[in-house]
């Protein structure tokens, strides 16, 4: 099969038979809802530029069988591999301001090609075969597929068998002859909405009393036991008004969901870990390791629109040549620069597993994220500050049209002559989303907490750093011999 064009991925999500609710309803159809539709809109885009020419290269591999495939679905084989995917997020982010949500299931496939490989390797198991099988169905049909690894996790001191409700952990309630029972719930599940797949796999590195917890499968999102409930968003209801202006990015976004899977049954055919325990954490630090990489393309790209959007309000404000203004955005794009040189960095030293796709340098990924979860948040304070305070005090665009009021907004809160007071606040309506806004949730906040919170990158970078060469370097260059 071609490649799926963005619109005939728009109509295959109208054909899925989701089970979502959103403010306490089920929501019957999610392709036009207009809190929904932007998020849809966003993964639309990937598909939409996978067809264009000029962005060919990034977008999409040429396998060795001759099929032409998007590289979200791609499973990376060399460090060139690796480095257009970063360039690939980068151009998406550009392109729609906004998470487009593709990237959890691209890091799910490449986390999982390897870790069923080796538990193949040591077991005798299938897990691997069953995985090929899957993916080159998904890059023939052009699927977006959803990784869910974040489980609810209830007391976080405790083991998932030590929970007193075991459901805090999707697990294992059932094994059969065709395959097994899941039942649990992943949280803050980016993009699940849109996507005909999802991959679940394992949160956290686990123990022997925590096989049934040690699994991981592909199932169709509209299977029967998923239920989907949207997470709210500052300013989501802002989209059931009609206004353009008023959300700042009236085309693209992002939604999250808490996914419930209760009693959903697997075949054997989809399952890729069924209680081998001990590679667990090998696939959970090997996805977060690719996700963390991601965070190097995808919120550079939201960057640069912000920082465009800020040197525009400082156009608008009549003060671009301005010193600090100047210095603020030198900084904003020093910081953002140097986000993209990790996620570079991390994909040129990438090396191959065991089972021939290449996995990024885990230390560098998670310094890469490690910086991701400060540097958003310093673009995001200098571009509150170069807007000014009418980012958040402006009236609405209805005030702005309005016949008897609205002469006093235009008149009042007009910049610069030769830029409207509407395209004024327009681009004071963007920053706002980028900042605080719907946006916010798939550029700040997630910049924070996607892909593993700070301390988790800490830990990583903890054991990737070998310490212990570090020293032994030090007492070479310091002539120290030891005592015997």
């Amino acid at each position: 099969m071609a490649l799926m064009t963005g619109e005939e991925f728009v109509e295959s999500m109208r054909n899925m038979k989701l089970n979502i609710y959103m403010f306490g309803e089920k929501i019957e159809n999610p392709i036009d809802h207009p809190i929904l539709r932007p998020s849809l809109n966003s993964v639309k885009a990937t598909y939409d530029l996978a067809q264009m020419p000029e962005y060919e290269d990034l977008m999409t591999v040429t396998l060795d069988d001759g099929r032409k495939i998007n590289r979200f679905t791609n499973i990376h084989k060399s460090t060139d591999d690796l480095i257009k995917k970063v360039k690939m997020q980068r151009l998406c982010g550009q392109k729609t301001a906004s998470c487009f949500q593709r990237c959890v299931g691209m890091d799910a496939f490449n986390a999982e090609w390897s870790t069923t490989y080796e538990i193949d390797q040591k077991y005798g198991t299938h897990y691997h075969d069953n995985f090929k099988k899957y993916l080159s169905m998904v890059q023939d049909k052009d699927l977006t597929v959803d990784g869910a690894m974040t489980d609810p996790k209830g007391d976080r001191g405790l083991a998932p068998h030590a929970q007193s409700d075991l459901d805090l952990y999707l697990r294992i309630v059932e094994r059969r002859d065709d395959g097994i029972v899941v039942r649990g719930a992943k949280a803050h599940q980016t993009g699940i909405i849109n996507s005909q797949e999802v991959i679940v796999m394992p949160t956290v590195a686990m123990g022997p009393d925590d096989k049934d917890f040690a699994v991981s499968f592909a199932v169709p999102t509209d299977a029967k036991g998923i239920t989907m409930i949207i997470g709210r968003q500052s300013c989501d209801t802002r989209k059931l008004e009609g206004s353009q202006m008023d959300v700042g990015n009236s085309e693209f976004g992002g939604v999250e969901a808490l996914v419930v899977f209760d009693d959903v049954f697997v075949p054997n055919d989809r399952i890729f870990m069924n209680g081998e325990f001990e590679f667990a954490g090998m696939l959970v630090e090997r996805f977060a390791g690719y996700h963390r990489q991601s965070y190097g393309g995808c919120k550079v790209g939201v960057g640069d629109v912000l920082i465009g959007a800020a040197a525009l309000a400082a156009e608008y404000n009549g003060v671009p040549k301005v010193s600090h203004i100047k210095d603020k955005l030198i900084e904003m794009t020093h910081l953002n620069e140097t986000l993209y040189c990790c996620g570079i960095a991390c994909s040129a030293e990438g090396t191959p597993t065991e089972s021939g796709n290449y996995i990024i340098d885990l230390l560098l990924a998670n310094v890469c994220k490690q910086n991701v979860t400060r540097f958003p948040y310093e673009i995001a304070r200098l571009a509150e500050d170069i807007a000014g305070g009418l980012m958040v005090t402006a009236p609405s665009e209805k005030d702005l049209n309005d016949p008897e009021i609205g002469g006093y907004v235009k008149k009042y809160l007009k910049g610069i002559d030769g830029v409207s007071t509407e395209n004024r606040l327009r681009i004071l309506r963007l920053i706002e989303n980028l900042t605080l806004g719907t946006a916010a949730v798939g550029y700040r906040t997630e910049s924070m907490h996607g892909a593993g919170s700070p301390q988790a990158q800490r830990i990583m970078i903890s054991r990737q750093g070998n310490i212990g060469r570090k020293k032994e370097l030090a007492k070479a260059i310091a002539k120290i011999k030891e005592q015997e």
